[in-house]
């Protein structure tokens, strides 16, 4: 292997994040990628104004406060709906290449991590789910530093706990942004890009671009 250890961010890299409202997406009706898209932003916006702030609240909380938020942007969708997309929030599906990678990196002797803003509840939840409990060697939660990505002591968690230096880490994200604090935290860095977005934070850029996390095999 390149790379001694391959960490992976969770929502929106390992798991879709808007497989909550398509799940229900019938009930709620056509303004749910709206719903959904806002409630993404919403969640993340809340974390760095928390970190910034020095006032921690965990990601549940987070998750919650921001459905909130989107239920009152979107008026058309019934906000009874509540129940049933947190209930799915915590079983949300993984991207079907998921497994097959992880297993292949793990058959070839690379460690493997998850290292997320999710509380501890949270992830477990998520990989029982998706069954990656057997095949990753940790889930790394930004609650035992109580700050959110991307601060530079989350990223270190993965580098003090394992004992690795931060170049032999491979570190797999969704969010440019997170790439972006990683990249600065010396992480070698690959910019999971599923949506083909347009690249920003050209001081810190990724060491690679993927489609999907199937290019690790060849790449990474």
């Amino acid at each position: 292997m390149r790379h001694a250890a391959y960490i992976f961010d969770a929502y929106g890299t390992l798991f879709d994040i808007h497989a909550a409202v398509r799940r229900h997406a019938a009930e709620i009706g056509p303004d749910g990628l709206l719903l959904s898209e806002i409630w993404r932003a919403k969640q993340l916006e809340y974390s760095w104004v928390r970190t910034l702030m020095g006032a921690h609240a965990d990601f549940w909380q987070l998750t919650e406060q921001a459905l909130d938020y989107a239920f009152r942007k979107v008026p058309s969708v019934d906000p009874a709906m509540r129940a049933k997309l947190l209930d799915a929030y915590w079983h949300l599906d993984c991207y079907p290449e998921v497994p097959a990678v992880l297993r292949a990196l793990k058959d070839n002797g690379a460690r493997l991590a998850i290292l997320s803003n999710g509380s501890p509840e949270m992830l477990d939840a998520a990989v029982r789910s998706a069954a990656l409990d057997m095949i990753l060697d940790e889930v790394f939660s930004v609650e035992s530093v109580r700050r959110f990505k991307p601060d530079q002591s989350v990223y270190d968690l993965v580098a003090s706990n394992w004992r690795l230096y931060p170049d032999a880490v491979s570190f797999q994200s969704s969010n440019r942004w997170d790439i972006a604090g990683a990249a600065k935290f010396g992480f070698r860095t690959v910019w999971i890009n599923r949506n083909s977005q347009p690249d920003e934070y050209s001081d810190h850029p990724p060491h690679l671009i993927l489609p999907s996390l199937e290019g690790l095999l060849t790449h990474g």
